[in-house]
């Protein structure tokens, strides 16, 4: 090999002599008439000055040209290239204005018609003009190049040598042995003409290099051409070189695991150290029998596949998750009513209806196990305790707790969990959160069940249905674990502000336990007994106690600072006077008495404001009930008589129903106030308004508010002060039942109306009432318009025969 390698290069040398000798003077033998038949070239190649090529020949006006040159031009014909190589009939507009004059050095016939044609380049030219019409040729002006030899021009040969090496280093395209054309051309023009038809690039490229006439500008853009070239071949190498490591990194690896396999089948079969660990946990574990064949299954796949395979680590992950569910763990349950009863009171204040349904569950679970857990929905406003009060539960039940947040879920997965076919999947929640608990039999509260959404990803809603279920979550089925999990022992709890939003199938399921406000002293009570204390846990390091809480400071700041059905933002007011008075305790480190003139000192004045609470009876304004998802509150109703023509304006962002129940006040008053007041609603517009003005407000309940208000301001009548009502109202003048009635007297109560107009039928919704309100309260129970016009206007009834219900605390009638 190295002898023939010699060979070559001495071959190649030789040949680059004569061609230099032959070229010097090629011209001079050679003469160039100024009209030539012409060639349209449409192939991807360019023929440059001092090369020798080969072309084909097919077209007939090709071959009349050729022809020509044969016979009369000295077998000299002109090159050049067509713009558009689908033109099959070029003509000169189609041309490039730029070829080059070629010698024909060998012709031969192929066996399809056409001629490979060898020529030698002689000479760049430029088309004059056409001089023949059945065939191509010209009149043609020769390109000479004007330069003088210079530094500058011998430094862009030698860096395009260096270049071309670098290319045919990194493209197999070029044989090495072809660079030895260039070892001594010291002509500058010549060089270039050879290294750009060595030079790769497209055919525009090309072009621009044989129209460029002065070497030193035509080395510069095969210098350029190289450069792009040759790095895109370097990074391609890069490329191919890591992707060859990596193929042969796992082929070494397979190769190897196999050897190591057949070592270990004839020193006797020992397994893979982790398929034997997941072998003896299956096979030693405590699971369910469709578990232990599944996992079987799973590992027997495992054991064919190769370790690095992206299938072998779902596998792994999908066994870990298996093989890790407390299928039968359970923790022993306490039956013990009387802790689960201390517990339950030492937590919470008040909240009777909530503890009692607790323990008549465990009542009835000491005395049956097969009493299926309930699913208990606790509604009512934020603050009031429901999500400590599941805490609570789980700790009197000695059962493990857990929670998971359903606010804002729009995802079905997220309960059901991901199929194993998509990356990355997992279990739903529910399992994920009894794998971290441990047990199959905890306590999870789903807390916010009425904030879920619906989007393309399904309803999570619809997904617990199943889990909420007492006769279906037993055989539970995750798209990931994708066996049945029984969810029957878990005890769910779930946590709501409002029911409409629940949907009415997963409401079904579920045992409701509304928890309504707090009263001012269970406020009370939940600051002294759980509040203040946990606050003083955080300075237990103290030698010394640094506040201390009057009781009528803890008064002052739930009635002048708070107005919350809940006791957050009375344990953030508390927080921020023991804030206050620890800055104090470190300026003169003696214990802060906390009393009112602290509180007005810490907190500022008060945050209740006193345009709230009426100060005398007036015409037109009555006060009502109302409900919303923070508790109850008061609404106080407007009626306004303006000059017009017995228009209606109402205003406050009332929805559909109240503006209905505004139109049946109206249609009603007429009727009552008679002949005598008709002219006042002719002569004159009725503005209705519902402060507050940014509040959206709606409902059936202030119908008979609306309409005493109405009454009041036609006959100019005050309305009581001390009275609050509610209740609907038909145009017959019967006054309907309705709904929030606790909330409602708590939040009259708050506020220090301590008489208050309910329709009869609303008599029984008083035994939830806690005791503290019952007692204070005036409760006047109506059937008719006029029993409460009598009662909130001191007006006689029209109507004789009935007679008016007054209940106080828990007397009868009065």
């Amino acid at each position: 090999m190295p002898k023939k390698n010699e060979s070559n290069k001495e071959n190649a040398k030789k040949f680059s002599r004569l061609e230099k000798e032959a070229r010097k003077s090629q011209e001079e033998r050679i003469a160039i008439p100024t009209e030539l038949p012409t060639i349209a070239m449409r192939s991807n190649m360019v023929i440059f000055p001092n090369t020798v090529v080969p072309f084909y020949v097919g077209r007939e006006k090709s071959l009349m040209a050729l022809e020509e040159a044969m016979e009369k031009t000295n077998q000299l014909v002109f090159v050049v290239n067509q713009k558009d190589p689908a033109i099959e009939d070029p003509k000169p507009g189609d041309l490039y204005k730029i070829g080059t004059i070629v010698r024909v050095i060998q012709i031969g016939k192929l066996p399809d018609g056409t001629f490979k044609v060898l020529v030698e380049g002689i000479a760049r030219a430029k088309i004059v003009k056409p001089i023949e019409e059945k065939f191509l040729k010209f009149e043609i002006e020769i390109l000479r190049p004007r330069y003088g030899r210079s530094k500058r021009l011998i430094a862009l040969m030698r860096m395009v040598k260096e270049e071309l090496h670098k290319y045919v280093q990194y493209s197999r395209k070029i044989p090495p042995e072809t660079l030895m054309l260039l070892e001594d051309v010291d002509n500058p023009d010549v060089f270039a003409d050879i290294a750009a038809s060595l030079c790769p690039g497209t055919i525009e490229e090309k072009q621009k290099l044989l129209e460029t006439i002065h070497p030193a500008e035509r080395l510069e853009k095969v210098l350029d051409i190289l450069a792009r070239e040759t790095e895109l071949l370097e990074i391609e190498q890069q490329l191919d070189q890591k992707v060859k490591e990596r193929i042969e990194k796992t082929q070494r690896e397979y190769y190897l695991r196999e050897k190591l396999r057949v070592i270990r089948d004839e020193l006797g079969g020992e397994e893979d150290l982790e398929i034997k660990e997941l072998r003896e946990k299956i096979e030693k574990g405590n699971y369910p029998e469709q578990v232990r064949e599944k996992a079987s299954a799973e590992l027997s796949r495992l054991e064919k596949m190769s370790p690095y395979a992206p299938e072998a680590t779902v596998v792994r992950t999908y066994l870990d998750w298996i093989l890790n569910l407390p299928w039968f763990e359970k923790t022993e349950e306490t039956v013990d009513i009387e802790f689960a009863e201390r517990v339950l009171n030492e937590d919470h204040y008040g909240l009777e209806e909530p503890k009692k349904r607790i323990l008549e569950y465990l009542a009835t679970r000491k005395l049956s196990d097969k009493a299926k857990a309930p699913i208990i929905c606790f509604v009512g406003p934020p603050g009031v305790g429901k999500t400590s009060l599941a805490k609570s539960i789980a700790r009197a039940t000695n059962r493990k707790f857990g929670r998971m947040s359903l606010g804002g879920l729009r995802d079905e997965a997220e309960i059901r969990g991901h199929r194993r076919t998509y990356v990355g999947a997992m279990p739903g929640r529910i399992i994920q959160l009894i794998r971290k608990l441990g047990v199959k039999n905890p306590v999870i509260l789903l807390d916010e069940i009425d904030k879920m959404g619906i989007s393309f990803q399904g309803d999570p809603a619809a997904a617990l249905l199943e889990v909420l279920d007492p006769e279906q979550n037993k055989d539970f089925v995750d798209h990931y674990i994708e066996l049945p999990f029984d969810l029957s022992d878990v005890l769910f709890i779930t946590t709501a502000n409002v029911l409409y939003t629940i949907p009415p199938a997963l409401r079904d399921r579920m045992e409701v336990i509304e928890i309504s406000s707090y009263t001012d002293l269970e406020k009370f009570h939940i600051a002294k007994r759980h509040i203040i204390p946990r606050i003083e846990s955080e300075f237990v390091e103290q030698p010394t106690k640094i506040f201390k809480f009057k009781d009528a400071a803890i008064r002052k700041i739930i009635q002048e600072y708070t107005l919350e059905p809940g006791v957050r933002e009375l344990e953030r007011e508390l927080r921020s006077v023991v804030r206050k008075a620890t800055l104090e305790f470190v300026k003169t480190g003696k214990t802060v008495i906390i009393d009112q003139e602290k509180v007005t000192e810490y907190l500022g004045p008060s945050k209740v404001r006193e345009e709230d609470v009426l100060e005398r009876d007036m015409p037109g304004v009555a006060t009502g009930l109302a409900w919303t998802p923070n508790g109850g509150t008061t609404l106080y109703i407007e009626a306004s008589l303006i000059p017009g023509n017995g228009g209606l304006i109402v205003t406050g962002q009332l929805g559909d129903v109240m503006k209905e129940s505004v139109r049946i006040a109206l249609s009603l008053a007429k009727k009552m106030c008679g002949e005598e007041y008709a002219e006042k609603f002719t002569k004159y517009d009725v503005h209705i308004h519902v402060p507050e003005g940014a509040v959206p407000k709606d409902g059936p309940s202030a119908g008979i508010t609306i309409t005493t208000a109405l009454i009041s301001i036609v006959k100019d009548i005050p309305v009581r002060k001390d009275v609050a009502m509610t209740g609907e109202i038909t145009l017959r003048g019967r006054v309907l039942p309705v709904g929030g009635i606790k909330e409602k007297v708590i939040a009259a109560y708050r506020k220090g109306i301590y008489n208050v107009i309910l329709p009869k039928k609303n008599e029984v919704d008083l035994e939830k009432l806690p005791e503290e309100v019952r007692s204070k309260m005036n409760f006047i129970f109506v059937e008719t318009i006029d029993e409460v016009l009598e009662v909130a206007l001191n007006v006689k009834r029209s109507d004789k025969g009935r007679g008016r219900k007054a209940r106080k605390g828990d007397s009868k009638t009065g």
